[in-house]
């Protein structure tokens, strides 16, 4: 499979040809604001704006019309791949600053596509209304930091905004991996490379191979699916680099527990002692929407900085107490979904119906709301 950016609107002896059909919806999604678009045959068209589906005006999107539209956006390669596998993932581009991350698939015989917005426009985390210690933990030399959450939680932009930060302030090599590529950097006063599996690279075991030899400071690896990229990016962090990985997890708990499940039981004493030794923090997100006109959507955070208390309760696989601990730590940056939620309430991003929906112990921000917070005993005894 190629996983392939395609810019059909290409000037030929001259002359531009004529731009793809499809380019009015893709356009149509940038002109509204929208995070997703979602087209399938004989149905109208829908956008996710503001965390929520809508339908987008005009006619009923035929199958053949629509199969036709794809077609014309992919390579011959491409549409012998989606014939054969019944879905294909590739990167379209709009102009210089708009790229769609596009997954075309088949579903009850019909052809179905959902496009992911992303910008080459990274904005700072204070854009993005992380709390401030998340510069802090961007601005580590080495380790690892791991972003997690559900699909479409920000993870990716998160991460952008980091790396984007020390590309501004720091004379590194940073080397990315990633299916596909989401957010194009330039370099500014780092040097920027990266790789993008199906184009740059046959696979992320391919590229991790090869990383260590490619001298770099700073090292993305877009998600951390299996043991292979697991073990690549922990090795990384050992040998003095800064890496930064994603993982499907909704908590730090359950982020280190993802870790141990990754890992085959013979190892995960040694990944133990590993994450021990070289993890700097996990930032959870959930993103919701908002009741302002901007932003639509904020995140909401769980951030656990691993100190001395984490790592001990990590290294005496204890880590299902790690949100006592940060709970006892808002003033060293930690923040928990309860207290990230209570916030974004007294900012006035969120009403209180979000929040309760959202929060993993309703009755725990009621009480915060309220100004009561739950004290915490002993962690180490």
């Amino acid at each position: 499979m190629e996983d392939q950016p395609i810019d059909k609107h290409l000037e030929t002896n001259g002359k531009s040809t004529q731009k793809p059909a499809i380019e009015k919806y893709f356009r149509a999604a940038i002109k509204a604001g929208a995070s997703d678009l979602h087209l399938k045959g004989d149905h109208v068209g829908r956008m996710r704006a503001g965390g929520h589906l809508k339908k987008m005006g005009g006619d009923i999107l035929t199958e053949v019309d629509f199969q036709k539209m794809v077609w014309e956006i992919i390579t011959p390669e491409q549409k012998d791949f989606f014939l054969e596998h019944g879905a294909i993932d590739f990167a379209y581009n709009i102009g210089e600053k708009d790229r769609f991350r596009v997954n075309v698939f088949r579903q009850r015989g019909k052809t179905s596509m959902a496009a992911r917005h992303v910008t080459s426009n990274i904005p700072p985390f204070e854009g993005l209304h992380l709390p401030p210690v998340v510069e802090n933990i961007a601005d580590y030399h080495q380790g690892m930091v791991l972003v997690t959450g559900v699909t479409g939680s920000g993870k990716s932009t998160t991460i952008a905004s980091m790396l984007d930060f020390i590309n501004r302030k720091k004379a590194v090599h940073i080397i990315t991996i990633e299916d596909p590529i989401e957010y194009v950097y330039e370099d500014k006063k780092s040097l920027v490379n990266q790789r993008e599996i199906g184009i740059d690279c046959p696979s992320f075991s391919e590229a991790l191979r090869g990383m260590m030899r490619e001298d770099p400071d700073v090292i993305l690896i877009g998600e951390m699916r299996d043991f292979t990229t697991l073990a690549a990016g922990v090795q990384a962090a050992e040998t003095g680099h800064l890496v930064f990985a994603t993982l499907h997890s909704t908590d730090a708990y359950l982020t280190i527990q993802r870790i141990m499940d990754l890992t085959p039981q013979e190892e995960r004493h040694s990944m133990r002692q590993a994450i021990v030794g070289n993890l700097n923090a996990i930032i959870s997100q959930r993103l919701l929407p908002t009741i302002c006109d901007v932003p639509k959507r904020v995140p909401a955070v769980e951030i656990l900085i691993c100190n001395s208390s984490v790592k001990k309760l990590i290294a005496d696989e204890r880590e299902i107490e790690v949100g006592t601990v940060i709970k006892s730590s808002y003033a060293d940056g930690m923040i928990d979904y309860t207290e990230s939620l209570r916030q974004l309430v007294e900012k006035e991003f969120i009403d209180l119906k979000t929040a309760y929906k959202y929060a993993s112990n309703p009755d725990e921000l009621k009480m915060a709301i309220k100004g009561i917070r739950g004290t915490s005993g002993g962690i180490l005894g």
